[in-house]
């Protein structure tokens, strides 16, 4: 891959990673209840459900999955239940953080949340099968060129899991009280309900 594709990818993949969306939000989430490490740890979960997908890409699986309507539909519709579920959990939590000593057997938990968000929304597969094949030179080796651009768009997701995870620490000093914290949760319960809602009524 030559370093001109490379300096147009990066900042188009880096805008649609700091896209908002239930991901990204629920790093920001746990950044703010449990710290900054503990967002790290749940994103791995996302990190581990984006790199099948683009593996599924590159290797022309998930054109087999946009042509099968009934799985598209019941991965959307699992997807949709799943952000519904969430936003049941994050409504009625009380918004209280960890105790130190919790927080080890938290982070599976987390990172599993994190990558049944991810798996369980089909769009990101459209996503990487739209977006990642227009920096692929079809007279190169796609496979390492698809090697190359899904480490890259890993690494940048990274970051984006940082940026949100710091930004929810900067939103920890301002919810401190449990009326704030408990506020707080319940706005994000509105945009995963919305996020839900959004996957399951979208027509692909």
């Amino acid at each position: 891959m030559d370093l001109v594709t490379l300096l147009w990818f990066i900042p188009a993949c880096f805008a649609l990673n700091m896209t908002p969306g239930p991901n990204n939000l629920l790093a920001m989430n746990n950044s703010r209840s449990y710290g900054f490490g503990a967002a790290l740890y749940g994103g791995a979960g996302r990190i581990i459900a984006f790199a099948i997908m683009i593996a599924l890409t590159a290797s022309g699986l998930a054109v087999i999955l946009y042509a099968s309507q009934t799985l598209f539909m019941l991965i959307k519709v699992a997807g949709a239940l799943y952000l519904f579920w969430l936003a049941f959990q994050l409504w009625r939590s009380e918004a209280i953080p960890l105790q130190e000593g919790d927080t080890t057997r938290t982070y599976f938990g987390l990172a599993k949340q994190e990558f049944l968000l991810a798996a369980g929304n089909p769009k990101a597969i459209l996503i990487f099968t739209a977006f990642l094949p227009q920096f692929v030179d079809i007279q190169k080796n796609t496979d390492q060129q698809f090697f190359a651009l899904g480490a890259t768009f890993l690494m940048l997701e990274l970051l984006t899991i940082s940026i949100y995870a710091l930004f929810g620490l900067y939103l920890r000093n301002w919810f401190a009280r449990p009326q704030m914290a408990k506020a707080f949760n319940r706005v994000c319960a509105v945009f995963l309900s919305i996020s839900g809602a959004n996957l399951l009524f979208s027509r692909q």
